[in-house]
């Protein structure tokens, strides 16, 4: 098509076989976007176009992710809130048949599997390194691992017990997200051969961290949580099938260097977190050994 349709707070460029939408950085801006900066979507990444009335003398022309074809719709599950909707372009109503002839340009461009699920990802979530805090520890993802360090003032003692995790990608099959904007907010990560165990409470379980008031917000935990599924299904031998597709990064996340040796703990920061076994233990709820154990773990790390 070759043509740009400007809306409220977002731009759609549209190319050949793809559209790029592009994201304003302001101040009215959701958050999300402002982390999104831009996506290239494929047009057979897209199921189907829809046009609709919106609010206050707008039009809203909306393209329909196909399931499996974006990691980010995927794990959203349709939590996300109207306005923070990355594929929903906000026009003036006065720009109605413009935004028709749009939307029965990107009919045409359908894809002939639009009707069905995407076999692998064709839309690129963003890219790893990410990090964010949640209320009971901090959450990182290098390309190859998720790692899950607990704060002292947060975690449960069933996490404290556990310790600092460290998940291999390989060793996942899947994420679970449920939006910090209503109930129970969380990330649990799905390992292998778990699929018929009870997933239990999010704050007892040492493979999900929880979400606060003011911790793991949609902008930052979303996009961890959709970086974390495409390197996992990019790891599924099934991907091979579809290699270097348009919006994909490489199936596997290559690590050219040697990746930065962690910063050295915080001296304080470690005798906080022993303090806080201390308690654990004067209650009962490590024994001796664990308290010894887990003491002699954290002495390590300065």
């Amino acid at each position: 098509m070759g043509d740009v349709l400007a809306g409220f707070h977002t731009v759609w460029e549209f190319d050949t076989d793809s559209v790029l939408i592009r994201f304003e950085r302001g101040i009215r801006t959701p958050r999300l976007f402002h982390v999104l900066g831009e996506r290239r979507v494929p047009y057979e990444a897209l199921s189907a176009v829809e046009l609709a009335p919106g609010r206050k003398g707008t039009i809203v022309l909306r393209a329909v992710p196909r399931p499996g074809a974006d990691p980010l719709m995927d794990v959203a599950g349709g939590q996300l809130k109207e306005g923070s909707d990355p594929y929903r372009l906000v026009l003036p109503a006065e720009r109605e048949l413009l935004a028709e002839y749009y939307a029965d340009e990107l009919r045409s461009a359908l894809g002939p599997d639009a009707a069905d699920p995407a076999s692998c990802h064709l839309v690129a979530a963003p890219p790893p390194p990410l990090s964010f805090k949640a209320y009971d520890g901090k959450a990182a993802f290098d390309g190859r691992n998720v790692t899950f360090r607990w704060f002292w003032t947060g975690a449960s003692s069933a996490k404290w017990k556990a310790g600092d995790q460290t998940f291999p990608v390989g060793e996942l099959e899947g994420v679970e997200w449920r939006s910090p904007e209503v109930f129970d907010g969380h990330l649990r990560l799905l390992r292998r051969g778990t699929e018929n165990a009870a997933p239990g409470d999010a704050d007892q379980d040492p493979a999900a961290v929880v979400f606060g008031l003011g911790y793991g917000l949609v902008h930052e935990s979303l996009p961890f949580a959709a970086s974390v599924l495409e390197a996992v299904k990019a790891a599924e031998p099934a991907t091979a099938a579809c290699p270097g597709r348009p919006g994909r990064r490489s199936p596997v996340p290559v690590l050219t260097a040697e990746a930065p040796a962690q910063a050295r703990p915080d001296p304080a920061d470690v005798a906080d977190r022993i303090r806080h076994l201390g308690a654990l233990h004067d209650a009962g709820l490590l024994t001796d050994d664990e308290f010894t154990s887990k003491k002699a773990e954290l002495l390590a790390e300065l």
